[in-house]
């Protein structure tokens, strides 16, 4: 940038200098969603323009508000910031504020449907998260986003999808918004002009408590800081090991019931340890069979960095749609893990009810789900998902 997209040839393919740019037998296409429209209909049948004239006019509608509503107002707050656009705090205020009306309009859209236009990934779902990609990425932290937790299950389960991850890799949520570039630092070589010709005797008194301060400030980025423990750590020993367990559920292939569940119980701390029931909220919306099931597995996959400390297991339950997602998991401590619900997102699609283990209908509910019984509560299942 700044060298080849300049040059005479370049310029002839697009006149402003910028990229992407597409060369094709029949000349250059440049701006993304030109190409993106591009490549989508090189095949008579590809189905990511829709099945239909509606569906391509939805279409059409869901990559103009991506560019005009998305983009354009994580552009307006991102950039200032970086100090590539004049940073106005008047004019960041009312380009969050004009995200999150955006954001609202598609957080409603999304708490009906899994994709943007039909039952699969189309255009609109591409064009979309590139746009999203950016913001979450780069500035929308945790609790930004957590006020539209459709968008957010949308996003993840866009960005895990293996066509996605293939082009733009593994993805993580920005930690803190990207603070102003001061305005200050460019000006403090000219302030060291000045000093020049003053007195000596100021210079001296000037840089004394200068080097003052360094000093120990070296000393700090020297010493290592120690990495804190998780908090569940610290908690008193428990007589569970959740490795033996996890074995033992792996390695169980008959009599589950006499040896894997039996063992669970023999093994089961209730002082260190502590059981919940999970029921997903919008059972309404899991339509399609191989995207519920993706759904789930992000699910799981998300919880990874709690593997340390959880065991799962989510079924699928129906013969047909829409599916129920019911789980039980096994967390250590007698609450949730705070960084668990901080974390992953998920977490807030579920209601979480923790078991009784003094009540046999509960633990024989237990049971059933880590055994994947079936029928389960009378339904046929789809299938049965483990997080050990």
């Amino acid at each position: 940038m700044g060298v080849s997209n300049k040059t005479p040839e370049f310029l002839k393919m697009n006149p402003m200098g910028k990229v992407p740019v597409l060369e094709t037998p029949k000349g250059p296409i440049f701006e993304s969603n030109a190409i993106a429209r591009y490549v989508a209909r090189l095949k008579g049948d590809n189905i990511l323009y829709g099945s239909s004239l509606f569906e391509y006019a939805l279409i059409e509608q869901w990559i103009d508000f991506a560019s005009l509503e998305i983009d354009t107002h994580t552009s307006r707050w991102f950039y200032p910031r970086l100090g590539f656009m004049v940073y106005l705090p008047l004019v960041e205020e009312a380009a969050i504020a004009a995200l999150k009306r955006a954001l609202g309009a598609l957080n409603t859209h999304l708490a009906l449907n899994t994709y943007l236009v039909g039952h699969s990934v189309t255009l609109a779902d591409i064009v979309m998260t590139c746009n999203l990609c950016m913001g979450f990425c780069c500035i929308m932290i945790k609790s930004f986003t957590s006020e539209f937790p459709h968008v957010e299950r949308y996003f993840w389960t866009m960005v895990n999808q293996p066509n996605f991850r293939k082009v733009i890799g593994e993805v993580k949520q920005a930690e803190t918004v990207v603070p102003v570039q001061s305005g200050k630092k460019p000006a403090q070589p000219k302030e060291t002009k000045p000093k020049a010709k003053e007195e000596s005797k100021k210079e001296t008194k000037k840089e004394a408590p200068k080097l003052k301060v360094q000093e120990p400030a070296d000393e700090e980025e020297e010493a290592p800081k120690p990495k804190p423990k998780n908090p569940l750590d610290l908690l008193p020993p428990s007589k569970m090991v959740l490795d033996d367990w996890k074995r033992l559920y792996s390695n169980t292939k008959t009599n589950f019931r006499e040896v894997a569940i039996k063992g669970f119980w023999d093994m089961y701390d209730p002082e260190g340890y502590s059981l919940w029931f999970c029921d997903y909220k919008y059972n309404d919306e899991n339509t399609v069979s191989y995207v519920t099931l993706n759904k789930v597995a992000g699910f799981l996959q998300r919880m990874d960095l709690a593997r340390k400390y959880a065991f799962g297991k989510v079924l699928i339950i129906g013969s047909e749609p829409p599916y129920k997602l019911k789980g039980v998991w096994l967390f250590r401590g007698q609450e949730i893990p705070q960084f668990v619900l901080d974390e992953c997102y998920d977490m807030e699609l579920y209601e979480w009810t923790k078991v009784d283990i003094n009540d046999e209908t509960q633990k024989e509910r237990v049971n059933a789900m880590i055994e994947d019984q079936e029928p389960f509560e009378g339904e046929a299942l789809l299938d049965a998902k483990c997080f050990k």
